[in-house]
């Protein structure tokens, strides 16, 4: 899996049936940070089926090759590289590197386990759904 940032969309009114119906967007790699690595978007870029309904300026997470092909949209399918996860957050070395436009982090719950793990909820700003 990578890390990809959608920057655009893709409109193909003539190919392949099988592909009839799917949603194509433009994705780039980013870093950590949600980040794009090439900033002029020259190089690298990739166009993905959207398996998740995925939109422009969100971090996504992405599969390449035979696991394209391994999502009840894309089964059997022409697909080379599909979109199968929006991020919400990214934490490295316990510090949250990215987070969704829109969402907060709470104050961290302590959670009892054996080695006293610290959990912490991500929720839509003005309340929303525990994650």
């Amino acid at each position: 899996m990578k890390l990809m940032r959608v920057i655009g969309s893709v409109v193909s009114t003539v190919k392949d049936e099988k592909m009839g119906g799917m949603k194509l967007l433009i994705v780039a790699p980013c870093d950590l940070y949600g980040n794009p690595i090439d900033v002029d978007y020259k190089r690298n870029v990739l166009v993905a089926v959207d398996a998740v309904g995925a939109g422009e300026g969100e971090v996504v997470m992405t599969a390449s090759g035979s696991s394209a092909r391994q999502t009840a949209l894309t089964k059997d399918r022409p697909v080379d590289t599909v979109i199968m996860g929006i991020v919400d957050s990214l934490e490295v070395g316990g510090k949250f590197t990215y987070l969704k436009e829109g969402l907060e982090i709470t104050k961290p719950k302590t959670i009892m386990k054996a080695e006293g793990d610290v959990k912490r909820k991500v929720v839509k700003k003005g309340g929303g759904k525990r994650r």
